[in-house]
Parts: structure tokens; sequence; C-alpha cells
């Protein structure tokens, strides 16, 4: 709201755009500058002076009851009446309204999408939260979403699965521990073929038979398939993750065969050593393969026709893909081949990348065996989480709960604060820190909005609820420190929507971030709970706005915010 006043405001001196000002609107690196910065160098062309002539034309040119203007170099600095400004803004966050910039659109994420027959590891986390997280922002934004889980069910890996179990399964060994042995098969796969030429025929000739529906193929793939997904569903639940709909691979079976036709038909498939492919050397690009020289399908295959299927079916007016950085060029030349099919919605598909995940600074490779399974790293983090609370505050009522949602909390916002196509070095020991850019942080200035609230409700026999925007009183005694909290919690709906333009979870954890130190400031700096009623109304009521804001950004991001901790 208060760039939307801010370009109001300054709509009449300059010749742009409502939508195309807001987003130049700058918030100044210092509060004693104002509270709303416009950089004039966009200007310069159009008035055919330098930014700090515009900026000083626009400043001296500009007349506002409630907000003054200040040219400081090529900036006009804009600064608000406290308490003309303030009234709106908290009447504006009590009413809580969101942007519904999707009106409808239907977007369709395609997230976490696990190989069966491997454990859910720390790596797989990045696609999960970052999906789930976008499904959660544009929801609130308005848009008609769907997620979908891509299960890797299908494919060359499972001739693989199948050839080592038929070399060295041991069916004991298997219902002790079905992901951990099928690990362990797939590993000495690779172990073994690098001595044995007749491996890798031997694994494709399986999957050939799976693709044909051998009876022994799809018996053995049927099992894989159901001991996976009991190990995925308890690590979803613990992540509190969930899908509209759980689709592998193998789903799109039936609609490859219509695909290759099409591409057949379009004289848009050629033969190359055997193999079917389209070529896209005009593209920049080496050839798309679309049917192996054994005859099986390969990922390009499957994509194009679930991609055609969600837009056809489904309905889907966006498609996103929560898929690593690695498959970058596999995305582009799906969504060119589907151009080339005449899909002109293959422009509506966006792949959505994400950095490599390392955990201590290794990299992980389910090939090698080298793996660090998250269940694990789930465990280790509430369990340290217990007993920092056991140190810190051994009488908590419900530590168990409050373990498992900081210790989990701590995980997921440690990998949602980066910016998605980094890498990331996870550390558990940074991530379940108090002190710095964590989770935990957050989740511990949440509980002192709340612990502040309880103490304001006995000070004054009620709670923030009472304090009607009429019983105020002046917006100053809110404090510089109070304003500024304030002004932040009122740039939350910019915040999301920038978030949905770049598809970038960590807008919002940094928000997060910036909201928790804003309150702790405010809480550092200004007596909250005083004597006097209208201070203390007007700072309780701050309080639970701010409260109610990290909550609901931890909440879109995947993270509880317990009471008390």
């Amino acid at each position: 709201m208060l760039y939307q006043w801010a370009a109001e405001a300054m709509k009449a001196y300059v010749p742009l755009e409502e939508k195309q000002l807001m987003e130049l609107l700058e918030v100044p690196p210092s509060s004693n500058l104002g509270d709303i910065a416009f950089p004039c160098f966009i200007l310069a062309k159009q008035f055919r002076k330098a930014p700090q002539a515009a900026a000083k034309d626009i400043a001296d040119a500009f007349t506002h009851p409630y907000v003054h203007a200040e040219a400081a170099g090529p900036y006009v600095n804009l600064r608000f009446d406290r308490d003309y400004y303030g009234r709106l803004m908290m009447e504006e966050l009590d009413q809580g309204s969101m942007p519904d910039a999707g009106n409808g659109i239907k977007v369709v994420i395609d997230m976490s999408s696990p190989n069966i027959a491997k454990p859910f590891g720390i790596g797989h986390l990045r696609s999960t939260m970052i999906g789930a997280a976008l499904y959660n922002m544009y929801k609130l934004a308005g848009y008609d979403v769907v997620s979908v889980n891509h299960l890797g069910d299908w494919g060359t890996q499972f001739g693989k699965q199948i050839a080592a179990y038929k070399r060295w399964g041991d069916d004991t060994a298997l219902s002790l521990d079905p992901i951990g042995e099928s690990l362990q098969l797939y590993v000495r796969f690779h172990e073994e073929a690098a001595n044995d030429d007749t491996l890798e025929q031997e694994a494709r000739d399986w999957f050939r038979k799976l693709e044909a529906g051998d009876e022994e193929a799809r018996k053995l793939w049927a099992y894989f398939v159901e001991v996976s997904m009991k190990e995925f569903n308890r690590m979803y639940q613990r992540l509190n993750v969930s899908f509209d709909h759980t689709l592998g691979e193998s789903f799109y079976n039936d609609k490859m065969q219509p695909v290759v036709e099409s591409l057949k038909e379009q004289g848009l498939l050629e033969e190359s050593d055997g193999a079917l492919v389209v070529r896209l050397d005009d593209e920049g690009m080496p050839p798309c393969l679309i049917i192996k020289k054994d005859g099986t399908t390969i990922y390009p295959t499957r994509d194009l026709a679930t991609a055609i299927y969600r837009h056809d079916v489904m309905k889907a007016d966006r498609l996103l893909y929560v898929v690593g950085s690695e498959q970058r060029l596999h995305f582009q030349q799906v969504f060119t081949v589907l151009r080339r099919m005449g899909m002109d919605w293959a422009d509506s598909c966006t792949h959505v990348p994400f950095g490599l995940m390392k955990f201590e600074g290794k990299k992980m490779s389910t090939r090698r065996g080298k793996i660090v399974v998250l269940e694990k790293v789930l465990d280790e983090a509430v369990a340290r989480a217990m007993a920092i609370i056991n140190e810190k505050n051994p009488d908590l009522e419900g530590k168990e709960e409050v373990a498992n949602a900081v210790g989990i909390g701590a995980i997921i916002f440690g990998d949602l604060k980066n910016n998605r196509v980094n890498e990331v070095n996870f550390s558990l020991e940074d991530a379940l820190n108090f002190d710095g850019e964590t989770g935990p942080y957050v989740q511990y200035t949440y509980a002192r909005t709340q612990s502040v609230l309880t103490k304001g409700a006995a000070a004054v026999e009620a709670t923030h609820e009472v304090a009607a925007p009429d019983a105020i009183g002046e917006m100053n005694i809110l404090g510089d420190s109070g304003w500024e909290l304030l002004k932040l919690l009122t740039i939350f709906p910019e915040q999301l929507l920038r978030g949905i333009r770049h598809n970038e979870p960590s807008v919002l954890a940094r928000y997060a971030l910036d909201v928790a130190q804003s309150f702790n400031q405010f809480y550092n700096k200004e007596r909250i709970v005083t004597d006097e009623q209208s201070t203390r109304s007007a700072r309780l009521r701050l309080t639970h706005l701010a409260g109610a804001s990290l909550s609901r950004t931890m909440k879109l991001l995947g993270v509880q915010t317990p009471d008390r901790m």
C-alpha cells in the first residue's frame, strides 16, 4: 500500500503508467532519507536533462497535503505524514487484503519428483520445499494452483534396478530394509558395470521388457514403487507437504506414442545413429532425443507427453517445473520442440531451476551411494533443538512439538532463505543458530510478539483487539523504530508479487528476517506495555500486526511458528 500511495502521489509529475511507477520505487538505504524513493534515471531521455536535474524539477514542483518530496542526487525521496498515513496503514493491515493478481489463472507446478527405489535424500528438499512455497504464494495471490509430484518411476534406471536384483537380490534383506537394500543394489550395478560390459545391455533389455508389459518386469517395478511411496509419504508428512496429484512418469506411457506420431507427421523426426531425434541446430542446441536406438523412450518423450496432458487435460494456463539447474538444456529442448509442434502455449512453460545442495561441503551422488538421507537430518535437527530447549527452557509446555517445529523449520528456512539458483552448502549448526539469519531466529521473534501481547492483555485486562483505530492517538507514539516496522509490514503484498514474478521464495524468507529484525529493534527501543493507555494500545496493536505478518510469511514457506519457545 505504501508503494501504491507513493505512485499516486508521483503520477502527476512523472510520464509513466502507475504500474511501471510502482515497479521503479525503492526503499531508501537509510530512513533519514525518507520513506520511499523514486530513481529518475529512466526520465533523463524524456526530460532531456540529467537524472539529478529531473529529480530537482520534480521535487520543486511537488505539492501534496500529506507527502513531502525532496531531491537527493538522482532520486526523489518521499516522506509520508506519520499521523495520516499511519492510521491508514493500520486499518489496511487489519483488513489483511491480498492482491488478486492471479484472477483464477491456472498454474500447474511440477515439484519434488524423487526417484523410486532411492532414499529421500536431503537433495530432494530443494524441489519439494521451493515448489511447496511457490504453491502457497501463487494461491494467496489468487491463482488456481495445482501441485504435481512427478515421480521418477520410469526409464533405464529401472532396467538397472531389475538387472541388479536379478543378479544379486536378497529377498530377506529387501524385506528388512527395502529402500536401503535397493540403493545398495543400484550402487553395486554401477560398480560392476565399470568392469562388465554386459550389464548395461542387460539393463536396457529389462527396461524394454518393462515398456512392453513383461509380467515379471512389471511385478518387480510395482514392488519398488510401493515400498518407495511408503518412504516418501513419511517424509512428506514430516515436512507437512501434500500434493494435488502424484503422477509418475509411468502415468504417461500410453500418451507418448501419439506424441511420436505427431512428430513424424509434421516431419520433425530424423534418424541419427539408429535413434530418432528432433534437430535443433538452428536454435544452437544439440538434437532432442525422442526414441533411443533400442526402441525405448527417454525423458524428453515423457516430458513432451506430460506437458501436453497438463495443458489439454488439466487445463493449465502456465506450467512451472521446479527442477535442478543441471536440467536447463533439457527443458530448453522440450519447450522448443513443443513450439515446433505448433504448441503456442509453450511460451507459458517455465523451468524454475535451483542450484546444487551440498551437505557440510560434500556433493551427493546416488550412483556412488553418497547420499545424505533426509530422515536422519530431520531427526538430528529435532534432537539438537530439544537439547537447546532443555538447556534454556526445560519446563516449556509441549516442548516435543516445539522441538519438531524448530528443528524441521530450521532446515526448511535454511534452504529457502538462499536465492534458489545459488549452490547451497547446508550446515545444520548454522541453520539452528538462534541469533543469525535463521528460521529459529524468526520463530523466536514471533514467540516474543505473543509473549508481549499476553503481558499487554494481562496489564489492561484486554487484548490488542480492543484498540480501535480512532483510539490510537498520534502515530508518533510508535517511535521511529515503530514507524519503520509499520512501513515494512505494509509492503508484504509487493514482496509477495515480487516473489511470484521471479518464482523466488527467498524474497519472502528475507522479508521475514527483515520484519523480525525490525520488530526486535522496536522491542528494544520502545517500552510496549506502558502505563499510558493510548501509547500502549498503539504499540500492542503494532506488535499484533508484526506477529501476524511473521506467522503468515513463515506458513507460506512451510515453517511453523510456535507461540512459546
